[in-house]
């Protein structure tokens, strides 16, 4: 029987500028994106996960979750998962705590695996072998033609699925989803998002409008805040309505696929308590026998997704694609529609580039 003691706790913050001056979808606007990674050592061996959060999650983990695992068992996950949730009780639960606790789940999860010297989709049980991708990005701020350009690129690269930002107003959202169709081809599923956007009638239209021009899935097309909006556009359309990605917590899906809000649920294992929280919401979906979807953060979902029963699609997200090359080794690539790697490396198979670590380090 193997026995693990955890050692360490080390929680580092990195800051990666946008490409273009900024970013923006239907709702926000960006320059920058910070990513809080937490190593957890045990046995000498490091475990590695991470989440896209304010850096204020790293002070967390310093102060409120790394005293409680100190010489834990490293292989009780279920028993340190319980006791990070219970540490950050008087702090709110939601929002930064869950995904200082998404980090630091991770990482247990990818130590587990590098202890046991088996990958992490193996320890977890795979359901298939390379895992279904779209291509996520054509934000708002992207003109016409660089988008053109980027969609062609995606074409290229060998995604057979393609997402682009929209917002208000319809007209404005259809004038892109149409460059977007022309431009990816018939053969592309071509996938929309309004991050919340629209008001409920003009969601509604715009489904309308969409589908016509053969979009096939709707992601936030009002605030996910608002489950009988969203439940007034899904029965509105035949087109896939999505949202899930602001969920932090078992609740939270379970409310959403109650309320027969969404066809597609999304989780993010970066927010919604780790891979932990992650499988909980596939296990969730299995009982509503509707299909899961990962958001964002294509290199640590790839072994949770490759386990995930319920799992239709991960979404390899432009800046989150960009950043995980950059920082790590054994990104995931894609090929044919899916994304894969060296599925026989231990852990998730990610280790970090010293030089590019030190560069953005915050």
């Amino acid at each position: 029987m193997i026995s693990a003691r955890i050692e360490e706790v080390d929680v580092r913050v990195f800051d990666i500028p946008t490409v273009t001056p900024y970013e923006s979808d239907g709702t926000a606007t960006w320059s920058s994106t910070t990513m809080v990674l937490v190593e957890v050592r045990a046995a000498g061996i490091s475990g590695l996960g991470y989440s896209y959060i304010h850096a204020a999650a790293a002070r967390l983990v310093e102060d409120a979750l790394a005293p409680c695992l100190l010489r834990a068992d490293a292989l009780a996950i279920p028993e340190l998962h319980a006791r990070m949730v219970r540490a950050v009780r008087n702090h709110g639960r939601a929002g930064i705590a869950a995904c200082a606790i998404s980090a630091v789940d991770n990482a247990l999860w990818d130590l587990k695996a590098r202890l046991l010297d088996v990958p992490l989709s193996a320890l977890l049980g795979p359901m298939r072998g390379d895992v279904p991708v779209y291509a996520s990005g054509g934000f708002t701020s992207t003109t016409g033609d660089a988008l053109a350009r980027e969609i062609a690129g995606y074409v290229t690269a060998g995604h057979r699925r393609i997402k682009i930002k929209i917002g208000a107003p319809v007209t404005t959202a259809l004038e892109r989803a149409r460059l977007a169709r022309d431009t990816a081809g018939a053969d592309i599923e071509l996938m929309v998002d309004a991050n919340g956007a629209f008001s409920r009638k003009d969601a509604t239209e715009a489904a309308a409008r969409l589908a016509a021009i053969g979009v096939v899935y709707f992601e936030e097309p009002v605030t996910s805040d608002d489950l009988p909006g969203l439940r007034l556009v899904r029965d509105s359309t035949h087109l896939s309505v999505a949202a899930g990605e602001y969920g932090y917590d078992a609740m939270y899906f379970r409310a959403m696929l109650e309320a027969n809000a969404v066809d597609i649920l999304q989780a993010d294992a970066t927010r919604c308590l780790g891979i932990s929280g992650f499988l909980q919401a596939d296990a969730l979906c299995d009982a509503f026998m509707l299909p899961l979807s990962s958001h964002c953060a294509p290199a640590l979902h790839a072994h949770a997704g490759r386990a995930a029963r319920r799992l239709v699609h991960v979404e390899h997200f432009f800046d989150h694609v960009r950043i995980e090359n950059m920082l790590f080794e054994g990104v995931p690539v894609v090929a044919n529609g899916n994304l894969t790697c060296d599925w026989s490396r231990p852990g998730n198979g990610l280790s970090l580039r010293p030089a590019e670590a030190a560069r953005f380090a915050a």
